[in-house]
C-alpha cells in the first residue's frame, strides 16, 4: 500500500472514530477492500479506486452535511497531500458518482468509478448489508416495521433522502434493486449470492413475524 493511501486509511479511521450507523470506518475499509478486488479483475486503476474508496463516505451528506456539497474533507485531505488539482477533481468526480439516489442514480463514467460504485453497493447487500441496514435504522430511530405501510418505490433523490419509514421497507426501496444494478462483470456475480441472502432474510423475518415459523 502506497504511503498515500496509508494516509487516507488514517485520516478516515479519525474521522469515523464514534460512528455506529454501518457507515463506519469499517464499512469503508470493506468497500476499498472490494474496490482493489474488482479493479484488479476488470483491468482498472488499483490504487485510483482504492483511494476514492477510502474517501467515498468523507463528505457524506448523511453524515457531514456541511462539508457535503464541496467534498471538501475529501478535497482538503487530496489537497494537503499535495495531488495536483487535476487528480483531486479526478477522484472526487468518482467519489460523487458512488451514491444510490434512488432513480436519480447514475452510471459511473469511468471504470474505476464503476469498480468504487459496485463495491460500494456490495457492502449494501447481503450478510453485512442487512447488518449495516438495521444499524443505520436505529440509529435514526425508525421502526424495524409497521404492518399496514408500504415501501416507497420510484423515489427520486429528493423523495428517497426525505424518506423516514420504516426500516424493512429499505429492501424493496433499495438493496433489492442493486443487484441488477452493478456495473462490471465482477461484481454482478458476486452479487447473486448476496442478494439470495437478503431474500431468505426476509422470507424468514416475514414468517416469524407472523408466527408461522
Amino acid at each position: 500500500m502506497s504511503d498515500l493511501l496509508r494516509e487516507a486509511e488514517a485520516y478516515i479511521r479519525e474521522l469515523f472514530a464514534g460512528e455506529a450507523s454501518g457507515h463506519d470506518v469499517w464499512h469503508t475499509l470493506r468497500v476499498c477492500r472490494l474496490a482493489a478486488r474488482l479493479a484488479r479483475s476488470e483491468g482498472a486503476d488499483e490504487d485510483l479506486c482504492q483511494l476514492a474508496a477510502l474517501l467515498h463516505d468523507a463528505d457524506d451528506a448523511k453524515l457531514f452535511p456541511e462539508t457535503a456539497a464541496e467534498q471538501r474533507h475529501a478535497r482538503d485531505f487530496l489537497s494537503r497531500h499535495g495531488l495536483p488539482q487535476a487528480e483531486i477533481d479526478r477522484i472526487c468526480h468518482i467519489i460523487a458518482q458512488v451514491s444510490f439516489k434512488g432513480t436519480d442514480s447514475v452510471v459511473p463514467d469511468s471504470l474505476e468509478g464503476k469498480c468504487v460504485q459496485d463495491a460500494d453497493r456490495l457492502d449494501a447487500i447481503g450478510a453485512i448489508g442487512i447488518a449495516r441496514t438495521f444499524a443505520f435504522g436505529g440509529s435514526r430511530g425508525r421502526a424495524i416495521y409497521e404492518p399496514g405501510t408500504q415501501p416507497r418505490l420510484h423515489m427520486d433523490e429528493k423523495a428517497y433522502r426525505a424518506a423516514s419509514g420504516c426500516t424493512i421497507h429499505h429492501f424493496d426501496e433499495k438493496l433489492l434493486l442493486l443487484r441488477d444494478m452493478m456495473n462490471t462483470p465482477s461484481a454482478r456475480a458476486l452479487a447473486e449470492g448476496r442478494h439470495r441472502v437478503m431474500e431468505d432474510f426476509l422470507s424468514e423475518f416475514y414468517a416469524e413475524w407472523e408466527g408461522t415459523r
